[in-house]
């Protein structure tokens, strides 16, 4: 067995952030990042830890009227360029993979674990694996089929990068397949059969009439939209099409429940027409009225805004503990060849989530 790589919780937070980069965790190959971490947060005796595959929960016990979550992937997508690793400085900004997406936030939830041993609210720090990739490997999916007590709080902060914002929730995404049924036939005799790629043209009108408004949810306004996102159908050059497919994705406000979207479409939309719904991931309230997101909020003192794509605080809500993203990073540099974040954005990041629990 080889020995974990050390990580030095007294340094401060950018360069731990490059150690943590330095040590390669992409998706499914997190083991020795998983390991330096938990080995971590084992030399501190105010945290209780628990490992389940490559995550690693750490617990303040202190009896606290407010529990909150703080949770971080230790994966990164895979390297693309020899540029990628290990990190660099030039400038104002740490490149490197997993700069952005997001070591910087990791790095901010191990130093707060490390030096605030009596916060004002206890603290669950969540790290966990395989976020870039397919739902059946997610770490936090995973840990809330086996330990949802460990993640149970009145609040949940998840460290994906938010441009220097609170992004609170997220939206729904729902995506459905729509089925066009037609006879075929050889092209040069079209009226012995029935095209069904020409009845994609009702399919994509009817998207554009299911537009939905804006919502306003929890104080924050959520952007819906209904679109085309795949169309497939055809044999040959010489043959009238008898299938068709329109590949449709939903993303919904979360005033909806899942089946809310779902009905939406199958009922509404595409009454009458065939529908197959292939994935539907919920979204999230931010719950801001809640007491401990409230004083996050203020004490942040950052604009606050909708998260218009989906996150793993839809983990969280679906356990019922409202949840916000927030964290170092320019989204624009996640995945990117040259991956990169401003230094003074993971300091900013340690001293606003210090002021709110210390």
């Amino acid at each position: 067995m080889t020995t974990p790589s050390r990580l030095d919780l007294e340094q401060d937070v950018v360069s731990l952030t490059a150690a943590l980069c330095d040590i390669p965790s992409v998706s499914l190959q997190e083991r020795d990042l998983a390991d330096a971490v938990e080995a971590a947060v084992r030399r501190l005796p105010h945290l209780t830890v628990l490992r389940d595959g490559n995550a690693v929960v750490a617990r303040t016990e202190l009896g606290r009227a407010e529990r909150v979550v703080l949770a971080g992937h230790l994966d990164t997508v895979p390297l693309t360029t020899p540029a990628n690793l290990p990190v660099r400085r030039e400038g104002d900004y740490l490149v490197g993979r997993g700069t952005t997406d997001m070591k910087g936030g990791v790095a901010v939830q191990l130093r707060l674990a490390a030096t605030l041993p009596e916060p004002v609210r206890d603290v669950t720090y969540v790290f966990y694996d395989a976020e870039e990739i397919s739902d059946e490997h997610n770490g936090l999916a995973r840990l809330a089929r086996h330990h949802p007590d460990l993640l149970a709080a009145d609040f949940a902060v998840l460290l994906e990068p938010t441009d220097d914002a609170v992004e609170g929730g997220c939206n729904g995404s729902l995506t459905l397949q729509v089925h066009t049924r037609g006879v075929a036939a050889h092209s040069a005799r079209p009226w012995m059969g029935h095209n069904a790629i020409h009845d994609v043209a009702d399919v994509l009108a009817r998207i554009t009439q299911g537009q939905l408004p804006d919502v306003d949810v929890d104080g924050l306004l959520f952007r819906q939209s209904l679109n085309a996102v795949g169309i497939s159908g055809g044999i040959a050059d010489n043959v009238i099409p008898d299938h068709a497919v329109v590949t449709v994705n939903l993303r919904y406000a979360p005033h909806w429940g899942p089946e809310q979207a779902v009905s939406y479409l199958t009922e509404e939309v595409f009454a009458g027409l065939e529908v197959e719904v292939i994935d539907n991931s919920p979204g999230a309230r931010p719950g801001l009225d809640r007491p401990a997101a409230a004083a996050f909020v203020d004490t942040l003192k950052l604009p606050v805004r909708a998260k218009q794509g989906w996150t793993d605080v839809s983990r969280f809500s679906a356990l019922g503990v409202p949840a916000v993203n927030f964290g170092p990073g320019e989204s624009q540099f996640a995945h990117a060849d040259d991956e990169r974040c401003r230094v003074d954005q993971i300091v900013a990041a340690e001293s606003a989530l210090r002021r709110w629990l210390g």
